[in-house]
């Protein structure tokens, strides 16, 4: 009956949260026979019933460490509802039973035993808390009789935590009157003699015979003992505590031995299981986060940026792993407000649906910026803190270059930021400095490298190259692929050849096709050329070389590119560092310092967890720059808050530069990649921007605006918007909704901004907003919120603008006469060379990323709004094999 009835309670949940099933796990320790068999049929009742149950078996190597740390995975997992830790511990290790039982979260406790539970269960908080499963199936038993349990004279033999003093407890809160008696209890069978119900629960065979028992008696017999019986193939057979035989007699309900409690001991661990899982659902909803966000506290006028950030408090960044669904063993700490999160979170969250992805971009900007990053925030906050969705933002760390240049940092700005922002802008986890010691490792194998070739005959590089241990010579496997490459198939590093050897140990790097600079993350102009090799030591082998910003090295464009820690690996080892002197590329992997790369980055390839001022998860995670790479925040990140947030929730994602640059490389590279899809755009506008498109003055950091920009104009917005039409043709272009979010400053009219709306709309744009989130955080931006929420149920038919297989001019061509707006390309001598270089060393198929000047539609920076009929100059092509595309350098210097 207790099944049928819990598998009907199953089934309604299904029905109501399609997905949903109340979850039981059961942890077991060692492999006792005894154990196995009573797993066993629980596992054969949760099935039957439909709760889906998980057997996590620990070796009986396990210390309670292990064990410790598997049960705070299990408290913390919302799939799972009842949490059952199987009984003995079988261990050849000490483990303190106690502190196990205890370590259960008292909510998912549904075999009783933790402290909490037995605690509320003393004080009569049966509503709140869970029984142990024996008595409560006793009491189950109890009441099938339809005997008045109120009013009664029970005795409970027996005093375990387990049984004996629950069932007691259970009793009194009933309203019975209850005696315990135990071992030493000196007038058992008078006692016996008492009771209206009796529960046995001694352990002792046959203990309480028939003639003690009073006639009509209700009698649960809770003992399991062997004893000899050679009519047994076993030569033994099972008892209870009672004497069955003569004990019937006398009471008017008994239960068997076996038969009787245990089933009922089975049943109730469902049914506790099913009450947990109802339980949850009226506390949460399935794939719904329950997050405490924070109330802003506004003024005005708006105080600075570094004011806002410190007034806030931000929640302890385990809190905000707790609340979006992270295991405690998904996250790593750093500090109290951010966090690293393991990729193997993907993997435990692979059947789960993704959510809405959404990219912000903007029109061309200003050299101001035109509040990409502040609208992301305040889209998240509004969509979260606002509407109760669940989202994340996934956006790129900024450089400390910039940040400590004219442009600051890039945690967006008034009501709307990631906090702590000066952790956000200045080392945050550290992933730019391990990109830092990964990029001048690679500088340093290269230049190394050509010294000792330089120095050396061919044996003494090969015997460096391979040296012998203990007189055993042996390839590694970076050097067996370099043999494969060069076509030698041996792998006894003593066969080959000196024609071979030759080959093998010289990659004749060309010094002057070197592509590889050493790299800073601090902008420092005296090292933008420089002359190395000057030391005694390196005996006059000097060549002319660079520093670079950290956040421009290839290394940054494969993190954000890379889909796990092998697909990065092996990125690196495709990365081209220079040519040889026959025009072969040189890559990492023939430096042999690809392993040492991957070890540097195993950190930085885990994306970094931070919140909003409104307490929001935000992923943090990557920065390549948006002209000479692509310009978004990575890959892993997005792929994870999509998972995270489920099919109802948005992840919110930023693309640098304006839609001609950013957006085109987040739809043409990112998501070629990644393999995702986008359902809407935001496209930000701002009407300084437009009337700077219009014709109005330079905008220029550090300088007051001009009137133009502070009064009214109506003229110069409504010519500006030239730019915005083609920016949005450039979004509708890939078939995706374009919501334009036009971001109000305290300069612009009402009028202004209302031409800007209705512009946008007349363009195409599925919707165009009025936002104020910089001054009202969340709520400012609450109209965009919902624009993006009906935009994300439009029909949203995401195409690539050029196959891949075109030849590399064609698809250059594509992007200019397409998104830009060019008649046509020329291509300058050098870049002509690159392109048939390329094809010759098989790149020609790589995805393009135009290096272009974000400040116009065009190559030069001075002209605004949607020119046309220009030609695009090419200078150069290069190429970032590894990240995976190539970039050319538009404009003639």
């Amino acid at each position: 009956q207790v099944r049928d009835r819990l598998k009907q309670q199953v089934v309604e949940m299904t029905e109501k949260f399609p997905g949903f099933r109340p979850g039981l796990a059961i942890l077991q320790v060692g492999n006792r026979d005894d154990s196995n068999l009573y797993i066993n049929m629980k596992l054969k009742a949760a099935a039957e019933i439909g709760i889906s149950a998980n057997h996590i078996k620990l070796p009986n190597t396990a210390t309670e460490a292990d064990v410790l740390k598997c049960i705070a995975s299990l408290n913390a997992d919302p799939a799972v509802h009842g949490f059952i830790v199987q009984l003995p511990l079988d261990s050849n290790k000490p483990i303190n039973t106690e502190k196990i039982t205890n370590a259960v979260a008292p909510e998912k406790d549904v075999d009783g035993l933790s402290s909490i539970n037995a605690g509320k269960l003393s004080r009569g908080d049966l509503g709140d808390c869970f029984i142990p499963c024996t008595p409560k199936g006793c009491m189950e038993l109890i009441r099938q009789t339809g005997v008045q349990v109120a009013g009664k004279r029970a005795v409970v033999i027996g005093r375990s935590k387990i049984v004996g003093a629950p069932m007691h407890d259970l009793l009194l809160w009933n309203n019975a009157t209850v005696t315990t008696c135990h071992s030493k209890t000196s007038t058992l069978a008078e006692e016996v003699g008492k009771a209206d119900i009796l529960v046995v629960a001694a352990g002792r065979a046959e203990m309480v015979k028939g003639e003690w028992i009073k006639p009509g008696a209700i009698v649960i017999d809770c003992g399991i003992n062997h004893v000899p019986d050679s009519t047994k193939p076993s030569g033994k057979r099972v008892v209870g505590d009672v004497a069955y035989a003569s004990a019937k007699e006398k009471a008017s309900f008994i239960t068997p031995v076996p038969g009787g409690v245990g089933p009922m001991t089975v049943a109730m661990l469902m049914q506790s299981t099913v009450e947990s899982a109802q339980r949850f659902l009226e506390k949460f909803q399935p794939g719904k986060w329950t997050i405490q966000y924070n109330q802003l506290t506004l003024k005005m006028p708006v105080p600075s940026d570094i004011e806002i950030s410190q007034s806030c408090m931000p929640k302890p960044i385990d809190q905000v792993a707790k609340e979006v669904g992270l295991f405690p063993d998904e996250v790593e700490l750093y500090g109290q407000t951010k966090a690293k999160v393991q990729l193997s979170v993907l993997n435990r969250l692979k059947n789960q649906p993704d959510g809405k992805y959404v990219v912000v971009t903007g029109i061309t900007p200003t050299p101001l910026g035109e509040g990409k990053s502040t609208t992301t925030v305040g889209l998240v906050q509004a969509i979260g803190a606002h509407l109760h969705q669940n989202v994340f933002a996934c956006v790129r760390q900024p450089s400390q270059g910039p940040t400590f240049g004219i442009k600051g940092g890039a945690a967006g700005g008034g009501y709307c930021q990631v906090v702590p922002m000066e952790e956000f802008n200045l080392h945050l986890t550290g992933d730019i400095h391990a990109i830092t010691a990964a990029n001048n490792l690679v500088a340093a194998a290269i230049d190394a490298r050509i010294f000792h070739e330089l120095t050396q005959s061919d044996q003494a590089l090969y015997n460096r190259l391979v040296p012998s241990v203990n007189g055993v010579r042996k390839f590694s496997d970076i050097q067996i692929r370099r043999l494969q490459k060069l076509g030698i198939n041996r792998t006894d590093p003593m066969t080959l050849t000196k024609e071979e050897i030759n080959s093998f140990v010289r990659l004749d790097i060309d010094p002057g096709t070197i592509t590889w600079q050493r790299v800073l993350d601090t902008n420092d102009r005296f090292l933008r050329k420089i002359t190395i090799g000057q030391s005694v030591t390196e005996k006059g082998f000097t060549r002319t070389a660079q520093f670079d910003i950290t956040v421009s090295s290839e290394i940054m464009a494969v993190l954000a590119l890379a889909d796990g820690l092998d697909d990065m690996k092996k990125r690196f080892g495709r990365m081209v560092v220079a040519s040889s002197k026959k025009g072969q590329p040189v890559t990492v992997d023939d430096l042999g310092v690809t392993g040492a790369l991957a070890v540097l980055m195993k950190d930085a390839v885990k994306p970094n967890l931070m919140q909003t001022l409104e307490g929001t998860p935000v992923f943090v995670h990557a920065g390549p720059f948006a002209n000479i790479a692509h310009g978004n925040s990575s890959v892993l990140a997005d792929k994870i808050a999509l998972k995270l947030v489920g099919k109802d929730g948005f992840v919110v994602t930023e693309a640098g530069f304006g839609a001609d640059i950013g957006m085109e490389k987040f739809f043409n590279i990112k998501c070629r990649y990644s393999g995702l899809r986008p359902h809407v755009v935001v496209l930000v506008a701002t009407v300084r921007a437009l009337k700077m498109h219009g014709g109005g003055p330079a905008v220029t950091a550090g300088v007051p605006l001009p009137k133009e920009y502070t009064e009214e104009n109506l003229q110069l917005v409504a010519k500006g918007c030239s730019n915005l039409n083609k920016q949005i043709q450039n979004a509708r272009m890939f078939g995706v909704p374009v919501v334009v979010a036009v971001n109000a400053f305290k300069t612009d009219t009402k009028a202004e901004l209302a031409l800007v709306v209705q512009h946008a709309k007349e363009a195409g744009a599925f919707d165009a907003v009025e936002c104020t989130h910089w001054a009202e955080g969340g709520k400012g931006a609450l109209a965009l919120a919902r624009a993006v929420q009906r935009a994300s149920q439009a029909p949203s038919n995401f195409r690539f603008l050029y196959n891949v297989e075109l030849p590399i001019v064609d698809k250059i061509r594509l992007i200019a006469q397409q998104v830009y707006g060019a008649r046509d390309i020329e291509l300058l001598p050098e870049a002509q060379e690159k392109v048939a270089m390329y094809i010759k060393q098989g790149f020609g198929n790589l995805p393009i990323c135009m290096a272009k000047t974000h400040l116009s539609l065009s190559h030069d920076p001075e002209q605004k709004g949607a020119p046309t009929g220009f030609v695009l100059p090419i200078r150069d092509i290069r190429a970032s094999v590894g990240a995976g595309f190539l970039y050319p350098l538009v404009g003639t210097v």
